[in-house]
Protein backbone atom coordinates (compact mmCIF):
# COMPACT_ATOMS: atom_id res chain seq x y z
CA UNK A 1 0.00 0.00 0.00
CA UNK A 2 1.04 3.63 -1.11
CA UNK A 3 1.38 6.11 1.67
CA UNK A 4 -1.05 8.80 2.33
CA UNK A 5 -0.75 11.53 -0.64
CA UNK A 6 0.58 8.38 -2.84
CA UNK A 7 -2.69 7.11 -5.26
CA UNK A 8 -0.50 4.12 -7.05
CA UNK A 9 -2.62 1.50 -5.44
CA UNK A 10 -5.60 2.94 -6.11
CA UNK A 11 -6.15 2.35 -9.55
CA UNK A 12 -5.53 -1.35 -9.20
CA UNK A 13 -7.98 -1.53 -6.19
CA UNK A 14 -10.75 -0.08 -8.30
CA UNK A 15 -9.89 -2.26 -11.32
CA UNK A 16 -10.47 -5.13 -9.04
CA UNK A 17 -13.70 -3.98 -7.68
CA UNK A 18 -15.01 -2.82 -10.97
CA UNK A 19 -14.20 -6.24 -12.56
CA UNK A 20 -16.00 -8.49 -9.72
CA UNK A 21 -18.53 -6.08 -9.82
CA UNK A 22 -19.56 -6.45 -13.57
CA UNK A 23 -18.85 -10.43 -14.11
CA UNK A 24 -20.32 -11.43 -10.41
CA UNK A 25 -22.29 -9.17 -8.69
CA UNK A 26 -24.44 -7.31 -11.03
CA UNK A 27 -25.25 -10.32 -12.71
CA UNK A 28 -27.46 -11.69 -9.96
CA UNK A 29 -30.23 -11.26 -7.36
CA UNK A 30 -28.85 -11.99 -3.72
CA UNK A 31 -31.58 -12.92 -1.05
CA UNK A 32 -28.50 -13.59 1.79
CA UNK A 33 -25.11 -11.75 2.54
CA UNK A 34 -23.86 -15.77 2.62
CA UNK A 35 -24.58 -15.85 -0.88
CA UNK A 36 -22.86 -12.43 -1.86
CA UNK A 37 -19.88 -13.89 0.51
CA UNK A 38 -20.10 -17.44 -0.90
CA UNK A 39 -19.80 -15.60 -4.37
CA UNK A 40 -16.91 -13.05 -3.26
CA UNK A 41 -14.74 -16.09 -1.95
CA UNK A 42 -15.24 -18.12 -4.90
CA UNK A 43 -14.39 -15.45 -7.67
CA UNK A 44 -11.06 -14.66 -5.53
CA UNK A 45 -10.24 -18.05 -4.74
CA UNK A 46 -10.96 -19.99 -7.60
CA UNK A 47 -10.79 -17.35 -10.69
CA UNK A 48 -8.48 -14.36 -9.69
CA UNK A 49 -5.71 -16.13 -7.55
CA UNK A 50 -5.58 -19.11 -9.19
CA UNK A 51 -6.62 -18.80 -12.98
CA UNK A 52 -5.83 -15.59 -13.74
CA UNK A 53 -2.86 -14.11 -15.02
CA UNK A 54 -2.17 -10.43 -13.88
CA UNK A 55 0.22 -8.39 -16.23
CA UNK A 56 2.05 -6.74 -13.10
CA UNK A 57 3.42 -10.01 -12.36
CA UNK A 58 4.94 -10.89 -15.41
CA UNK A 59 1.46 -12.82 -16.77
CA UNK A 60 1.92 -15.09 -13.42
CA UNK A 61 -1.36 -16.00 -11.66
CA UNK A 62 -0.95 -14.16 -7.71
CA UNK A 63 -0.71 -18.21 -6.80
CA UNK A 64 2.44 -18.64 -9.27
CA UNK A 65 4.01 -15.68 -8.12
CA UNK A 66 3.50 -16.95 -4.31
CA UNK A 67 5.24 -20.04 -4.55
CA UNK A 68 8.24 -18.84 -6.87
CA UNK A 69 9.06 -16.00 -4.28
CA UNK A 70 8.33 -18.86 -1.67
CA UNK A 71 10.69 -21.07 -3.07
CA UNK A 72 13.60 -17.94 -3.78
CA UNK A 73 13.06 -16.76 0.05
CA UNK A 74 13.53 -20.75 1.44
CA UNK A 75 16.85 -20.86 -1.71
CA UNK A 76 18.10 -17.71 0.45
CA UNK A 77 17.22 -19.07 3.52
CA UNK A 78 19.69 -22.25 2.53
CA UNK A 79 22.27 -20.02 1.42
CA UNK A 80 22.76 -18.01 4.43
CA UNK A 81 22.25 -21.37 7.11
CA UNK A 82 24.98 -22.54 4.73
CA UNK A 83 27.34 -19.58 4.68
CA UNK A 84 26.76 -19.27 7.93
CA UNK A 85 28.06 -22.95 8.67
CA UNK A 86 31.30 -22.11 7.36
CA UNK A 87 32.36 -19.76 9.97
CA UNK A 88 30.98 -21.64 13.10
Amino acid sequence: MSRKGNCWDTPVAESFFKTIKHKKLNRYKFSSIEQVRKVVYEYIERWHNRMRIHSSLVYKTPLEKELELGLIANKLKDVAERFVALFL
